[in-house]
């Protein structure tokens, strides 16, 4: 069976909810990525076997398959098929994974996956009426920004709570403090701040026309636990989690280059070697990722012992932690080492492929190592992947 190799990763730098990518249209920015990817690798489009691109909320401009658009508007050849998959925030490592699945089944030599989510885009909306003529009378405007939305009264009250309840619930039954959370969430925005500073991000970033952004848009290198302490709990009265320990709004986009060994020129940045899915109890998404990184590390043949870096999505403080103490072989220090989504910012669709992408290029940059890219997911599951050069 061939082996699945990563080219290249490509990012746009993340917008904040209503900044500076919020006037851009998501199959815009998936187009964004998608041609640098072909132009930065001198890579004719029409050689790709299929654009999977992962959406979570497909509500909006992005409702009509924008893997397909995107690579319209990217000026690919039509010949080029796309498909737009969904595991929520875990869409793009989704799309990763049926990537490799394609190379490696030997339905594909090349595969350009990857990710988008325009929050600031996702539209408000009603349900429709099953009547031709309804009643006068109020209806539910839903934000399909984030979050549950026209949930089925048969699923336990319990396991439909918001993803910051769940949060909150999380860092209670795992001990996990304020202070701790707002620690980390300092610690993600300095190491970001600090890795922008230092140009560890230019070669996997490549900016929008017309919304040029500095770095990503979210990130406050000045930011303090003094300052953190000043916000106010969202999700209980006596709660810890906050705006400021957890990730935000954002707008983006994310692509990464699959092919086997050899097919394409050039040395890959590194190989998938293992991943692994794995489901909990809605309400205890956010420590679904352990498992789904022990699953992918087993398949792997590898252990805790052979990592060298962690990319981790911080959906939350309380959820990074949590998945920190599940995974008791790991160096905290070995986590995030360039900052996470609390301070990059989470767009849906386009967070797994930040994350591939960003340890295929830190291992790359290291000359080697073994890599895990990990993530949660709302309603229950975690996705994770194994990558080594």
């Amino acid at each position: 069976m061939p082996a699945t190799y990563v080219y290249d990763a490509v990012r746009t730098p993340f917008g904040r909810g209503g900044g500076a990518l919020s006037g851009i249209r998501p199959d815009d920015l998936a187009a964004v990525v998608m041609r640098a990817t072909v132009e930065r690798n001198d890579l004719d489009p029409a050689q790709i076997a299929d654009v999977i691109f992962g959406d979570a909320n497909q509500a909006g401009e992005d409702n009509r398959n924008v893997a397909r658009f995107g690579a319209l508007l990217a000026g690919f050849p039509t010949s080029v098929t796309g498909v737009t998959v969904n595991r929520l925030c875990a869409s793009s490592v989704e799309a990763v994974i049926q990537g490799a699945r394609a190379i490696e089944s030997g339905d594909a030599q090349i595969v350009l996956a990857g990710g988008v989510e325009s929050m600031s885009r996702a539209p408000f909306v009603v349900e429709k009426s099953p009547k031709p003529w309804p009643a006068v009378g109020n209806q539910t405007l839903w934000n399909t920004s984030i979050g549950w939305r026209m949930t089925n009264r048969a699923l336990p009250v319990h396991w439909t709570i918001s993803n910051g309840e769940s949060a909150e619930k999380i860092a209670r039954e795992w001990g996990i403090t304020r202070d701790a959370q707002d620690e980390f969430a300092v610690r993600s925005h300095r190491l970001a701040a600090a890795a922008w500073a230092d140009g560890i991000y230019d070669a996997e970033t490549v900016q929008v026309p017309g919304a040029p952004l500095a770095r990503d848009e979210g990130i406050r290198g000045d930011t303090s636990i003094e300052k953190l302490a000043g916000l106010k709990a969202l999700f209980a009265a006596d709660g810890t989690v906050t705006a400021g320990n957890a990730s935000s709004i954002n707008d983006g986009a994310s692509a990464v280059l699959l092919a086997g060994e050899g097919v394409l020129p050039g040395e890959p940045l590194a190989r998938i070697t293992g991943r692994a899915a794995h489901g909990v109890d809605p309400d205890d998404f956010p420590i679904a990722p352990i498992e789904a990184a022990n699953k992918a590390l087993a398949a792997a043949g590898r252990t805790w012992a052979d990592v060298d870096l962690v990319e981790l999505n911080e959906a939350f403080a309380s959820q990074s932690l949590a998945c920190l103490a599940g995974w008791p072989g790991l160096d905290p220090d070995k986590l995030n080492v360039h900052g996470g989504a609390i301070a990059i910012g989470h767009p849906l669709g386009a967070s797994g492929g930040r994350i591939i992408g960003h340890a295929a290029h830190e291992l790359a940059r290291r000359g080697g190592g073994v890599a895990v890219a990990a993530i949660c997911i709302g309603v229950g599951q975690g996705l994770a992947v194994v990558l080594e050069r």
